[in-house]
């Protein structure tokens, strides 16, 4: 059996719970090691892997297909452009870019070296978004008249890591969950018409923003799109009303919090929510009010590189292309000109 052979670019939070898990127990990746710059640690939870002293190291291996981008944002276009250079497929976190023509230009190198480009939007395939899309996907709801996205944290305190404090091209929540909560509304709605954006500074001594207010003009819908640092008390991350009745979904999703205890995904329960974070669906049958919780999704980030192997072996199209991180940051940059502007941007 063929063996995708991949190299990480680092190894803090994201190659820790997000990449490193997956790829080792995938049964046709090899997790080759990762560049680390200071601390060589990937080595204690795998031992077989390296600790590369250099990106040039990894771009000269020939026997590695598969770069991860997973560094901070402002360095995803230069590292991903080697990587493509090198003639490596390529992973890159999001956000994709810094900006749209960023992003346009990685595309155009992935097509010009016959090589995979993909966003990492690991949120598709959180338990309570599948069960969220799986809804309205059965027109339960009927026609969808609004919809809210919240991803809400309670951070006062400023993040230890320099790069997603410091004023920089790839800082700030909207470039940092922003890309999470648009990516969701372009699986579920396409791209909008229209869009409005407030976006703040609110914690003391912050420079970068930390909050947005995101609304998504459709032609017969309105989708809202917001997160915050200072929420205590959050409200459910998917409220959606249609025709036919409303959904209430919390963000409960276990994969991370169970990825940073270490565990890894290798059980048949692997993320499967608590059962009373179960969504509410309301409905009205003939004048009558029916509601009934539904059972939620198993969710699974090793779909990602399921589908990331059929690409590169098979020459077929990844579930996250380059085209959807170019959207995402479309909408990234109409909306900090929305919120310069104060006013309705047109897409």
């Amino acid at each position: 059996m063929r063996k995708i052979k991949t190299a990480l670019l680092s190894y803090g939070m994201s190659g820790k719970v997000f990449h490193a898990p997956f790829i080792h127990l995938h049964p046709q990746f090899e997790l080759v090691g990762c560049w680390e710059r200071s601390k060589k640690s990937i080595q204690e939870k795998y031992p077989y892997t390296k600790s590369f002293q250099s990106f040039e190291e990894i771009l000269d291996d020939s026997s590695i297909e598969l770069v991860v981008v997973n560094t901070p944002t402002y360095t995803h276009f230069d590292y991903a452009s080697k990587a493509l250079l090198a003639n490596k497929h390529v992973v890159v976190e999001k956000a994709f870019t810094t900006s749209v023509a960023e992003a346009v230009t990685l595309k155009q190198l992935a097509a010009q070296q016959n090589k995979i480009i993909s966003v990492y939007q690991n949120r598709r395939w959180d338990s309570d978004f599948k069960t969220v899309k799986q809804i309205i996907d059965s027109k339960v709801l009927g026609t969808i008249n609004e919809m809210e996205i919240h991803f809400d944290r309670f951070r006062i305190e400023l993040s230890s890591k320099q790069h997603k404090e410091a004023a920089n091209s790839g800082a700030g929540i909207v470039k940092d969950l922003g890309p999470h909560l648009i990516d969701q509304a372009l699986v579920l709605f396409g791209m909008p018409q229209h869009i409005f954006a407030d976006i703040r500074i609110t914690r003391p001594h912050s420079v970068i923003d930390d909050y947005f207010d995101i609304l998504l003009y459709y032609p017969t819908s309105r989708v809202r799109l917001k997160s915050g640092y200072i929420v205590k008390q959050a409200l459910p991350a998917y409220i959606v009303h249609g025709t036919k009745g409303s959904f209430i979904k919390s963000r409960a999703d276990v994969q991370e919090a169970d990825l940073q205890k270490g565990l890894l995904p290798n059980t048949n329960n692997w993320g499967t929510e608590p059962a009373d974070e179960a969504g509410i669906l309301v409905t009205d049958d003939n004048g009558k009010t029916v509601k009934q919780t539904i059972e939620t999704l198993q969710g699974n980030y090793l779909a990602y590189y399921n589908n990331m192997y059929e690409a590169i072996t098979q020459h077929t199209t990844p579930a996250v292309t380059a085209d959807d991180g170019i959207n995402v940051m479309k909408l990234i940059e109409a909306a900090f000109k929305s919120n310069e502007d104060k006013k309705v941007i047109t897409l």
